[in-house]
């Protein structure tokens, strides 16, 4: 090759020569031009970064304003309003505690005013003088019945009667005594007999066997299981004759309880929307080992003859509280039961404040008491609270947070 034609490669070459140079010095930089960006990420993270508390800090306020949401509202209710809500309103103050008891009861015969109408000998029904439901007095006749043995006493009776007459009108003079002690003996020993058999000590001068059963006191025929002309064994009731005018009533209530319930203390027995005043004669002492239950008797004045055996009742007793079982001067703060009502799980009652608007109260209750609670702490005596549509005034309080009303 010639030294031009060299000389002219050389020259060619030099451009390819040096664009090659600048691309890999190009290449070799572009690693280091990558950090070069990072701090500008940096910032931006940094920046992100900076916000982030701004946002925590915004949603830490809202969680305040809702937790100040979160309490309680007040509601203030003008007389107006409060009727038409059905609320109403009450002072409290300190009392003494009684309960009342109610439990189921059944109206029963005073087995003090009930006899039961039986013949004392075998004998045969001939006459009926009453009949079920009638009201009888004192020996009025009952039924006539007629027996062998009856009539064989009467004819006893009447010779015995007769033969005594007989010696005592002889006298000692013309009658041994021992004649005339043996007339006495007989004559009582056929009356005795005449007596147990039901009849008068007398004899009536009849010796058919016949004789009537009598009421031995006044009173009402509520049974009569015979039938005219039926065989009738001794012991077997013909009537049943109850005194009315004061009545039975058996109350059923839990064994617990009836050691509350004293007697001579006062109860009352209501029957169709009637109230009617008793007095509690005794208590059970026994336990019924099916129901657990035990049986408190009351004894009821029956003046309009409105119980009857069988009826069922309610009764209502009065007992005092198990705080002042020991000491009965113990005096308690209580609210009406209704009054109470659970708001954000406490139990509450509804105050009326200075201002006349409602505030609720977290009240620690104690033992229920009929239609009434004891509260422990909270409220005290003076406080104005809702006795009666707490409910509807919870319901008010819960729309106002909610923004509703």
């Amino acid at each position: 090759m010639s030294e031009n034609t060299m000389t002219t490669f050389r020259l060619m070459s030099l451009p390819v020569t040096v664009a090659l140079v600048l691309a890999i010095a190009a290449c070799s930089k572009s690693p280091e031009a990558e950090p070069a960006k990072a701090p500008a990420a940096e910032a931006d993270h940094a920046a992100s970064g900076k916000d982030a508390p701004a946002e925590g800090t915004e949603k830490g306020g809202e969680h305040a304003e809702e937790g100040k949401e979160g309490e309680a509202a007040l509601v203030k209710m003008d007389e107006a309003a409060l009727k038409a809500a059905g609320i109403t309103l009450q002072t409290l103050q300190s009392s003494s505690l009684s309960e009342e008891l109610r439990a189921p009861g059944e109206v029963v015969d005073s087995a003090y005013g009930t006899t039961l109408i039986t013949p004392r000998v075998a004998s045969l029904v001939v006459r009926r003088h009453a009949k079920l439901g009638d009201e009888v007095r004192a020996g009025a006749p009952l039924a006539t019945l007629a027996s062998v043995d009856v009539s064989d006493a009467q004819a006893d009776l009447r010779i015995a009667e007769q033969e005594w007459r007989r010696v005592s009108a002889l006298g000692r003079e013309a009658v041994a005594g021992r004649r005339i002690n043996e007339a006495k003996i007989a004559v009582d020993r056929a009356r005795a007999k005449a007596q147990a058999y039901g009849l008068p000590g007398t004899s009536s001068g009849s010796v058919n066997g016949q004789f009537t059963l009598t009421a031995p006191h006044a009173g009402r025929i509520t049974e009569d299981e015979f039938i005219v002309g039926e065989r009738i064994e001794p012991g077997k009731a013909l009537f049943r004759l109850v005194d009315e005018s004061t009545v039975w009533v058996d109350a059923t209530l839990p064994s617990g309880t009836v050691s509350r319930i004293e007697a001579g203390s006062p109860a009352t027995v209501v029957i169709g929307g009637q109230r009617i005043a008793g007095k509690v004669l005794r208590s059970a002492h026994r336990t019924s080992d099916a129901t657990r239950t035990a049986s408190v008797r009351i004894e009821v004045p029956n003046k309009d003859d409105r119980l009857h055996g069988g009826d069922f009742v309610e009764v209502y007793f009065d007992a005092g509280s198990s705080a002042s079982v020991d000491n009965g001067s113990i005096t308690e703060l209580t609210v009406p039961t209704e009054a109470l009502v659970q708001l954000q799980g406490e139990t509450v009652v509804f105050r009326r404040n200075a201002a006349g608007a409602f505030e609720p109260v977290p009240v620690r209750i104690g033992e229920a008491i009929g239609d009434r609670t004891m509260v422990r702490e909270g409220v005290k005596a003076g406080d104005v609270v809702v006795a009666s549509g707490a409910f509807t005034l919870k319901s008010q309080m819960l729309k106002s947070q909610l923004g509703e009303e």
